[in-house]
């Protein structure tokens, strides 16, 4: 994050002429309403006016011009629909109507009166509809990330909304907040409001500024719920067990009897939970269905926690704030009803974060900290597999004929790879995905129930942080174990049930979420799999490092915890390349197993990294001279340097290509300030070492891994510049006279290009890269709405045609 003065924090994210007090709709503006604005960009555009110049016109950006037209066709629709509803109620016919309101066929109207349209289900709309009461309450509302998965909607149904409602006058700004650990720098937080709080106000009170999660929505925005307030249960249906008793075993499983219709689960077998207990409490975990329950109690909290220690203190305290008492979202839909024996709807006590269909989602690549640990042959493989895909991919985009989409591919496709070379990930391996791990006391140490992989294959599984290859166990599939099919189903979709001993192994896992990386192995997959190192054995990090009776404990914070795990993340890495015995990488896989828990579970970090001796590992593992000969101490390797920041002199616009070599030029601005000493410095820019640095062999410290991912890193530098060259090198289309005269103005595309293949194409096409893909004699260029028109039929998603006005036609009573 760069660091930056106070008096740059305050950045507007608002819109010319329409933010604050003088919004699109007050008097100030000529089109205040959709259909008006979007009559006008019509004429505009058949007077022949590209985009950029109809922005400049109505004197907005381009981005804010597409979403304005965006919003405006949703209001014409509206507008449209409630028309043809009001005529339906007078008693016209369809085919009245259709002459009315200026269509060909009835075929227009009856999309318009079909219920979606006429109950108003503009997912846009809704949401804006449903922001506009949270802050109705609340005043200001946090919008940066995450806020679109808490109301269950896309990130662009979520921007419309807000551009909906700066529209109608509400105020739309970024704030700079504090870092936890670098208060210095800040994390500029988009923020809406009411007109009446503006963004100094919000500056100087933070806590003006609240969480949205009032209402949720499963659909994606059509239909909103509203987030209750979490049920609770008595503490008299809850027994714990505790960590002598097994529970220690199975630390964070909540055991849930079946049947119980307040603590059903629905259509998952599993789901991460927070249920309330006594209105004060409340548990939290993986919640899972248990074949084996004592009479008395509905649920069973397992817990690392002593015996003897009062069951509520056990559960922890909910937060003092209503709106969010478990501090944590709980997900749309992530609560349900029952009916209560009574006859009456009553609310579940479970309340989902995340249920089953939500762990395998993780990006399908293998990061760098797994496989610089194994084999350079394995290493190579999998570095050359995604060059050899990034190569293939640039020779099809430099085989398109249509320039336009080419050179927009082109640019694309350079900035991935210029990625690449930071993130350094390679192709993932044959049927990889990531599964969530839940306890089966049933399965032996060796096996794993696993439904998605074939039974009696070997898998190998892998968990982040990763420390070593001693963190790899390589288990044998067991679907047939039947406790294991009855507890978790025979078709899970996402997890994988596995003895406790073997979390043990992978780095202290336990059950309240954690996830693996599930690889099968055999053939030409050999994942390299050591014992686990002796000095772990028996370690458990919540029992060693616990400050549970302590006072006077620096405890580490959720925000700095993925701080500290990068540091002894990056000391791990840098000792397994350089060689470190043993004893040495048993000291920092300790500390690292302490700091992956320590704010969770309150563990004594502090404590650990000085009976570790860290800070002597990180001298003599970490110590080295950099590319100005200054001996420098933390991450030293090419892998455990690549995130570093560079800082260069301050850069001016977004660059230009070099024709020679491809490589982006950037003007420097030359502008300088005085720092708090009152001295002049120069302006500079953060950026990426290995962005800045041409050869990456130049970081390495000499390992075969780190120069094979360096050679990788290299080549993927040259092939981006080898784009950017081929999109230097490519036409501009070429104007087309005879298109020309046949050009209906107002058919532009503005925003995302979809392609629509004329003859349905199938897997096997796409599999075998049939011609019929790319083939443009079978292409058709549109947008979105009217390509889901093409599929669905659903004619009133395209574009319509301005209506020919005639004498009376909005006053049927006078023909």
């Amino acid at each position: 994050m760069n660091p930056f003065q106070d008096d740059d924090i305050l950045m507007h994210y608002g819109v010319k002429r329409r933010s604050g007090r003088y919004p699109w709709g007050s008097g100030d503006n000529p089109f205040q309403h959709g259909g008006d604005f979007l009559s006008r960009v019509e004429e505009l555009q058949s007077q022949g006016k590209s985009e950029k110049e109809i922005a400049e016109e109505l004197k907005m950006s381009t981005t804010d011009l597409r979403m304005q037209v965006r919003v405006a066709k949703h209001e014409r629709r509206m507008v449209l629909a409630d028309r043809a509803k009001s005529l339906r109620e007078e008693g016209k016919t369809l085919d009245e109507i259709a002459k009315i309101m200026g269509y060909n066929n009835d075929s227009s109207v009856r999309a318009l009166l079909n219920e979606n349209t006429a109950t108003n289900k503009n997912k846009a709309r809704q949401t804006a509809e449903r922001l506009k009461q949270e802050l109705a309450e609340k005043g200001a509302l946090d919008v940066g990330s995450g806020a679109e998965r808490e109301l269950g909607v896309s990130s662009g149904v979520l921007q419309e909304a807000l551009f909906i409602l700066e529209t109608e006058g509400y105020n739309r700004f970024g704030v700079g907040v504090p870092q936890v650990n670098n208060p210095k720098n800040r994390t500029i937080t988009p923020i809406i409001s009411v007109p009446d709080i503006d963004q100094r106000q919000v500056y100087q009170d933070l806590s003006l500024v609240k969480s949205v999660g009032e209402y949720h929505s499963t659909d994606g925005g059509e239909t909103w719920d509203k987030r209750e307030y979490p049920a609770s249960i008595s503490s008299d249906r809850v027994k714990i067990r505790y960590a002598e008793e097994g529970g220690l075993a199975k630390d964070g499983v909540i055991e849930l009897r079946r049947g119980v219709p307040d603590l059903d689960l629905g259509a998952s077998h599993y789901a991460q939970v927070r249920i309330m207990v006594d209105g004060t409490h409340y548990l939290k975990g993986m919640a899972m269905y248990s074949e084996d329950m004592p009479d008395g109690v509905d649920i069973i909290f397992n817990t690392n926690k002593r015996s003897g220690t009062p069951k509520l203190d056990v559960l922890k305290k909910i937060q003092n704030d209503p709106d969010n008492p478990f501090g944590a979202f709980i997900k749309a839909g992530g609560q349900s009803h029952y009916i209560a024996e009574d006859g009456t709807e009553k609310l579940s006590a479970i309340n989902k974060l995340k249920e089953e269909g939500d762990w395998d989602k993780m990006s399908k690549n293998l990061s760098s900290q797994f496989l610089s640990k194994q084999p350079i042959k394995l290493i190579q493989t999998q570095l050359d597999l995604t060059y050899a895909d990034a190569e293939d991919e640039f020779s099809e985009i430099c085989s398109l004929t249509n320039p336009t989409v080419k050179k927009k591919l082109l640019m694309d496709f350079a900035d991935e790879c210029d990625s690449a070379v930071v993130h350094l990930k390679a192709a993932a391996l044959p049927r990889q995905s990531t599964q969530v791990i839940l306890p089966l006391t049933a399965m032996k140490e060796t096996e794993i129930y696993a439904p998605n992989y074939r039974d009696g294959e070997k898998v190998a599984l892998v968990r982040y942080p990763h420390g070593g290859t001693f963190e790899i166990p390589i288990l044998t599939v067991n679907n047939k174990n039947k406790s294991a099919i009855s507890i978790l189903g025979p078709r899970t979709r996402d997890a994988v049930g596995i003895n406790a001993k073997v979390a043990e192994r992978l780095s202290g896992a336990d059950f309240d979420g954690d996830q693996v990386v599930v690889i099968p192995t055999g053939g030409r997959v050999n994942i390299k799999s050591t014992p686990a190192l002796a000095g772990l054995k028996d370690f458990d990090a919540k029992v060693e490092y616990s400050t549970e009776g302590k006072t006077g404990i620096r405890l580490l914070s959720k925000e700095a915890t993925q701080i500290e795990m990068g540091k002894i993340s990056n000391l791990i890495t840098d000792m397994t390349l350089k060689g470190a015995p043993e004893s040495d990488i048993v000291k920092a896989v300790k500390h690292s197993m302490v700091v992956i828990d320590a704010a969770k579970h309150k563990l004594d970090y502090k404590r650990s990294e000085q009976e570790n001796d860290i800070a002597t590992l990180r001298k003599k593992w970490q110590g080295y001279v950099d590319e100005t000969g200054k001996e420098r101490g933390g991450a030293s390797t090419l892998l455990s340097r690549r995130k570093q920041d560079v800082e260069v002199p301050e850069r001016q616009g977004s660059g230009r290509i070099d024709k020679q070599t491809g490589k982006v030029i950037y003007k420097e601005s030359g502008r300088t300030y005085f720092d708090a000493k009152g001295r002049e410095v120069q302006a500079t820019t953060k950026i990426k070492l290995l962005d800045k640095t041409d050869d990456i062999r130049t970081l390495s410290s000499g390992t075969l891994v780190e120069d094979a991912y360096a050679d990788y890193a290299n080549k993927m530098k040259a092939l981006a510049n080898k784009a950017r060259l081929e999109y230097v090198a490519t036409p501009t289309l070429a104007r087309s006279a005879s298109a020309a005269k046949t050009y209906q103005p107002g058919r532009e595309i503005f925003g995302r290009i979809v392609i629509h293949h004329m003859n349905p194409i199938r897997p096997e096409d796409i599999r075998n890269r049939s011609d019929l893909l790319l083939d443009p004699e079978y292409l058709i260029t549109t947008i979105h709405d009217t390509h889901l028109a093409i599929h669905y039929g659903d004619e009133h998603l395209l574009l319509q045609e301005p209506v020919e006005r005639r004498p009376n036609d909005t006053c049927p009573w006078k023909r």
